[in-house]
C-alpha cells in the first residue's frame, strides 16, 4: 500500500479537546503505554470521522495495526458520546431562545433491498432517521439518537419525546409538513395545493419556509462529517457516530 501525507479541514479546536479527554481516561484507567499519544489517537479518529477514512487507510497512514486503529476509533466514539446532552438538557438551555428549528435527515447506509425497516420511501434510499434541533441562526444545538429510515420524522419527534420537552419550557418550534399534529409548541405550515390555499394561508407558509430553510444549515453541520454521508457501519454504532459528532461540533463552537 502506498502511504502519503495528507490534511484534516478542522480547527485544532476538537482536537485539543479529544487529546484531553483520551488523556484523561488513560490517566484514569492507569495506562502504561499505548503505541500513540493521546494527540495521535484524537487525529486518527478526527481523519476517520471527517475525512470518512477506512480502517486500513488508517492503519497505514498511522503505522498501527487494522485491528488497533478500530480500538482507538471506538474507544474514542465511545468516550465522545457518553457526553453528548440530552434532549432535556438542550431543551432546558434552548429556553432563552426566541425560538428552535426541528427538522428530520436520512443518514445514508449501505443495505440490501430486503431490509425494509430501513428504507425511507421519501428519500428512496436505505439510511437512518436523525432528528436535528438548531437555533434562530441554524447553529445545530441537538442531534437525536438515529432510527431506521422507515420511521417517520413525525414518529421520531415522539419517540425521542421532541415535542413534549420542547413544550415544558414553552419554546417555540418551527417544523415542516412532516410533523402536522404533533401539538404542544410545535408550528408547520397549512397543508394543501398551492391554488387551493388563501393569500393569507400562503403568506404564512412563505415565512414559515423562510424560517425553516435556517434549520438546513444544522443539517449540513452534521453531515460536513463525511463518515455520516455514505455509513458502512453496523446500524447499532450509527447513534454514537452522531453523539460523538454532535460533542465535537459543541466543544468547537463553545
Amino acid at each position: 500500500m502506498l502511504v502519503y501525507p495528507s490534511g484534516v479541514d478542522l480547527s485544532t479546536s476538537p482536537l485539543h479537546h479529544l487529546s484531553e479527554l483520551l488523556a484523561a481516561q488513560r490517566a484514569a484507567a492507569g495506562t502504561r503505554w499505548r503505541r500513540l499519544s493521546p494527540g495521535r489517537q484524537a487525529l486518527l479518529v478526527l481523519a476517520h470521522l471527517r475525512c470518512g477514512h477506512t480502517y486500513a487507510q488508517l492503519a497505514a497512514g498511522f503505522g498501527v495495526g487494522v485491528a488497533t486503529a478500530h480500538r482507538y476509533v471506538t474507544e474514542a466514539v465511545a468516550l465522545l458520546a457518553s457526553r453528548a446532552p440530552d434532549i432535556g438538557v438542550v431543551t432546558r438551555a434552548a429556553a432563552r431562545e426566541v425560538f428552535v428549528i426541528l427538522d428530520g435527515t436520512l443518514l445514508p447506509i449501505d443495505r440490501v433491498a430486503a431490509d425494509r425497516p430501513y428504507y425511507s420511501g421519501k428519500h428512496r434510499r436505505h439510511g437512518m432517521n436523525v432528528q436535528v434541533l438548531a437555533d434562530p441562526f441554524g447553529k445545530l444545538l441537538w442531534a437525536s439518537p438515529a432510527l431506521p429510515g422507515a420511521v417517520h420524522d413525525i414518529r421520531a419527534a415522539r419517540t425521542h419525546a421532541i415535542v413534549d420537552a420542547l413544550t415544558c419550557v414553552n419554546v417555540p418550534c418551527w417544523a415542516d409538513k412532516g410533523y402536522q399534529g404533533a401539538g404542544g409548541t410545535v408550528r408547520t405550515p397549512y397543508r394543501g395545493r398551492w391554488e387551493n390555499l388563501s393569500a393569507g394561508q400562503r403568506a404564512h407558509n412563505r415565512s414559515h419556509a423562510r424560517i425553516r430553510v435556517l434549520g438546513e444549515q444544522a443539517v449540513a453541520t452534521l453531515k460536513f462529517w463525511r463518515l455520516l454521508r455514505r455509513l458502512r457501519c453496523s446500524t447499532t454504532r450509527v447513534t454514537d457516530l452522531v453523539k460523538a459528532v454532535l460533542t465535537l461540533h459543541l466543544a468547537s463552537t463553545t
